[in-house]
């Protein structure tokens, strides 16, 4: 069997992966300095956070990786 057949949702999950952990460092980084103030809610914020971190669970489980 080949791997394409063995894990057909791993690769994509690890892309969509990929872009949520860039989308948190992005909200990392404009929590650091303070910019999020300009877009953001305190609420908001951490509803964003709380949501990407189930999202990079979830996927992260789909892809067979572990988070760091």
């Amino acid at each position: 069997m080949s791997e394409r057949e063995a894990d057909p949702y791993g690769s994509i999950a690890r892309k969509w992966l990929a872009l949520a952990e860039r989308r948190r460092a992005h909200l990392m980084d404009i929590l650091q300095s303070g910019r999020w103030q300009n877009y953001l809610s305190d609420g908001e914020l951490e509803d964003q956070l709380y949501e990407l971190d189930l999202i990079c669970g979830q996927l992260a489980e789909i892809a067979g990786t572990a988070l760091a």
